[in-house]
């Protein structure tokens, strides 16, 4: 019995114990190295504190929380009364690649000890900076399971290539959006070790940032005569891939901004190589100093928030304007390449090739004072309890070796995906000799409906009912679900794209010369507008929709009432320095031919146009040369170039001869075309196109140099390319959320 009594406490005590090693709290340490870190792993640190008998929560701060020119940062975490247990220097100053370099490197010195010590059971690292990566690395050699935060994202400098590095290292993945979580599976990553979760920070934007108090926070940080929506916020870092260029923008950024005159909130750059410059061009600017401006280290993250929320505009290329600005609907303008590849809402406006004082200028009157929708595709401000669920589900017992999922998850498409691709839409505006056009047009190239009316004769009834047609449509497309982001228009005649301008129009459209078309239409809508010639719509249209998708070079040529086109070279629209590149029907064929519209001789448009084609006609009309057996013409018929085609294929010499001029003259002209940007296509559009295909093919094959007979000469399959061409500026804009 004795024995029995034994085995029967050894069971109990066996059984005592197995409950207390289930009731193990999960050690957690929470590296952070910069203020930006910090506001994504607080909520994650507040959860884990507020939960002790499941968690034991270590803090390790390192990198520019400890340098007094970025801020002192740690104060912050000490006042939100978490204790630091280890405080590491790891910064070599130098701002420079050297020592990002050495910084790594003394990171991996100290840190051991210090993991050592902790034996945490996980450890959670964020983001992309250097100084996480020298983290994962310590852990991971030392055999500590890593949480890594917002992998799998892009954003196209050094930092992809960090972020990509510490996933790799990492044992589990939350990540914020759905394409982060396709990239990681891509990468091999284990599905069941990656957690959907949504940004942290977002837990805290979207229940704080209604602050009754934020009045009291604008005026502490810019002045008591600063109001809300009135102000801006700057906070630009130097890109490690490519200073000198960051530097430059840094400059034009200033430059616009004093310009621009509006009181601005500027942030110091972060410690990456190129902030000590960053810094010596603010100063030499007289930023610090100058009334309009208030430039500061640091601001409390609580309080950042405000000031985003309620600013006028964000400016610069901090991850903050493409991620929690959108959060607000507050408008942001990113400059350069640093956040290339990051998901945005419609309220960010990209100015990749920020390469002149006046671009910038011009985003920030775009984009200052508007207002945008709240976007979630960060997150929804549930984050930190899925992460911590996902911390419970974590088994210390499962082994510590990372496995990889071979070959890469295949990338579903998503219906919501194929919904957002459906209802994001443009307005698009042709305006013709004839009829004013509006459509809205959607990603897929879909006109979802059109609006027509006859065009004015003079300029302010033009405008009036451009505006007018617009907002209708606009009121349409909410019924209709779509969501329009901007407003493409195509105009005859010379047009500047860069200023929305037009400078000198075709006779056709009376009163249309020196015309700004942008800045009514966007006062008037609060969108974005792009604008340019009919010619270069069409070329675009086919680059996004047509034959050109995927042609790295061709030519587009309308040939309807007149004669015009575009040129893609290298994939992009040719302007020219003066925006008179491909003027295609004004390239001369004959020294002493038919007068043109443009006041020469002998152009293409002269005699293959369809006004050139109609002139014949009447001409042999009225000379009774024109009707012959079997063609259907009634008196009261205008004369038009149909009826001369019609002719010549019912056998009448006199209008096959007309026509053989005709195209030889544009068969001619394309062979000069070819001689000159040697495209690897030809498309022919417009209502004239299917009748000349196979004539200038011909031509082609008789007069061009044998390196270009075997270019391809195609008829465009698109029923409205100007409309689609009009679209397509704002739909490969202002959609880029990978640019």
């Amino acid at each position: 019995m004795q024995r029995s009594r034994d085995k029967m406490e050894r069971g109990m005590m066996e059984e005592q114990h197995q409950m207390v090693q289930s009731k193990k709290r999960l050690r957690v340490c929470v590296a952070t190295c910069n203020r930006a870190d910090y506001s994504k792993l607080a909520p994650i640190m507040f959860g884990i504190k507020a939960q002790p008998d499941e968690f034991e929560l270590e803090v390790v701060v390192l990198g520019s929380h400890l340098i007094d020119d970025y801020g002192n940062t740690f104060r912050m975490i000490e006042q939100d009364d978490f204790d630091i247990g280890s405080k590491l220097h790891t910064i070599v100053r130098g701002e420079d690649e050297a020592a990002m370099v050495e910084s790594v490197g003394l990171a991996l010195v100290k840190l051991p000890d210090v993991l050592q010590r902790l034996r945490p059971d996980v450890l959670v690292v964020h983001g992309d900076r250097f100084d996480a990566l020298a983290l994962a690395t310590a852990a991971a050699l030392m055999n500590i399971r890593i949480l890594h935060l917002e992998g799998g994202e892009v954003s196209g400098t050094i930092d992809d290539s960090i972020r990509h590095a510490i996933s790799k290292l990492a044992h589990y993945h939350a990540c914020c959006t759905r394409s982060a979580e396709q990239h990681l599976i891509a990468m091999c990553e284990d599905h069941s070790r990656i957690l959907l979760a949504g940004c942290p920070s977002y837990d805290k934007l979207l229940s704080a940032h209604h602050r009754d108090d934020h009045r009291d926070i604008i005026k502490s940080w810019l002045g008591d005569k600063v109001q809300e929506y009135d102000y801006i916020v700057a906070l630009q870092h130097p890109v490690t891939t490519d200073i000198q260029n960051s530097i430059k923008i840094y400059g034009l950024m200033l430059d616009a901004l004093l310009s621009f005159n509006k009181r601005t909130l500027i942030l110091f750059p972060n410690i990456d190589a190129g902030s000590k410059e960053m810094v010596r061009v603010m100063r030499k600017k007289g930023i610090e100093q100058h009334p309009n401006f208030r430039a500061v280290k640091h601001v409390p993250f609580d309080q950042f928030i405000q000031l985003v929320c309620h600013a006028g505009c964000m400016i610069g290329n901090s991850s903050c304007g493409v991620r929690e600005a959108g959060a607000f609907g507050t408008p942001v303008i990113n400059l350069g390449t640093r956040q290339t590849g990051r998901e945005t809402g419609e309220n960010v406006l990209h100015v990749r090739d920020a390469d002149t004082q006046n671009k910038i200028y011009h985003a920030l009157e775009l984009q200052f004072g508007k207002r945008y929708p709240c976007s979630k595709i960060y997150g929804d401000g549930n984050a930190v309890p899925r992460i911590l669920k996902f911390l419970r589900s974590i088994d210390l017992e499962e082994p510590l070796q990372k496995t990889f999922c071979f070959p890469p998850v295949k990338e579903s498409i998503s219906q919501d995906i194929d919904h957002i691709l459906e209802t994001q839409s443009a307005l698009a505006v042709d305006l013709g000799g004839t009829n004013l056009r509006v459509a809205i047009v959607c990603m897929r190239g879909k006109i979802v409906k059109k609006y027509t009316q006859s065009n004015p004769k003079t300029y302010e009834a033009r405008i009036e009912l451009i505006l007018r047609m617009c907002k209708d449509a606009m009121q349409d497309a909410v019924r209709l679900n779509c969501r329009i982001l901007g407003v493409g228009v195509s105009t005859g005649g010379r047009v500047n794209p860069q200023e929305g301008v037009v400078l000198h129009s075709t006779k056709l459209i009376q009163e249309w010369s020196s015309v700004d078309l942008r800045t009514p239409i966007s006062d008037a809508l609060h969108l974005p507008v792009w604008v340019d010639n009919d010619g270069n719509c069409a070329a675009l249209a086919e680059r996004k929709f047509g034959h050109g998708k995927g042609e790295e070079n061709f030519v587009a040529i309308i040939t309807g009432t007149g004669i015009g086109g575009g040129i893609i070279q290298h994939h992009e629209l040719v302007h020219g320095s003066t925006f008179c590149a491909a003027e295609l029907g004004h390239i001369m064929v004959s020294l002493d031919g038919p007068e043109c519209m443009c006041g020469s001789r002998g152009c293409i448009e002269a005699y293959a146009s369809g006004m050139a084609l109609q002139r014949e006609a009447k001409r042999l009309h009225d000379e009774e040369l024109l009707k012959v057996e079997g063609m259907d013409m009634k008196l009261v018929d205008p004369v038009t170039a149909a009826h001369l085609i019609n002719a010549a294929r019912l056998g009448n010499s006199k209008a096959e001869a007309v026509l053989n001029t005709a195209s030889m003259a544009l068969g001619v002209g394309i062979v000069n075309i070819l001689h000159m940007v040697n495209p690897s296509l030809v498309v022919l559009s417009g209502v004239l196109a299917s009748y000349y295909k196979e004539p200038v093919q011909h031509i082609i094959s008789q007069k061009a140099l044998s390196s270009t007979q075997g270019i391809r000469v195609v008829t465009s399959n698109l029923e409205e390319p100007a409309l689609l061409g009009a679209a397509s500026m704002v739909l490969d804009y202002t959609t880029r959320r990978i640019y």
